[in-house]
């Protein structure tokens, strides 16, 4: 299992096109990803968008992400990079 925490960097935080983007990033990689509040134990499962969302996770907020399975440090990497890019800053794929 790996383990990271995670500012939120584009404006948005973790709603519309971040939180989409990132769910579209989690479903990329063979890996059992779930998130939540840095401060919190309670995570919540990174694939789904419903679940992001209801976080209410903004910028400038730190988030917990833990990962397990074959892809788990990519998965954590990719995040990572979604997570601290500006959103205008991500290219579109």
């Amino acid at each position: 299992m790996s383990e990271r925490i995670i500012e939120i960097v584009p404006e948005a935080g973790l709603h519309a096109r971040p939180a989409s983007r990132f769910v579209q990033t989690v479903n990329e990689f063979d890996a059992t990803v779930k998130i939540g509040h840095a401060d919190s134990d309670d995570l919540v499962p990174a694939e789904s968008m419903i679940a992001i969302t209801s976080l209410g996770a903004k910028c400038g907020e730190k988030v917990r992400l833990v990962a397990e399975g074959e892809d788990a440090d990519n998965a954590l990497d990719a995040l990572e990079q979604v997570l601290t890019t500006p959103e205008g800053e991500l290219a579109d794929t």
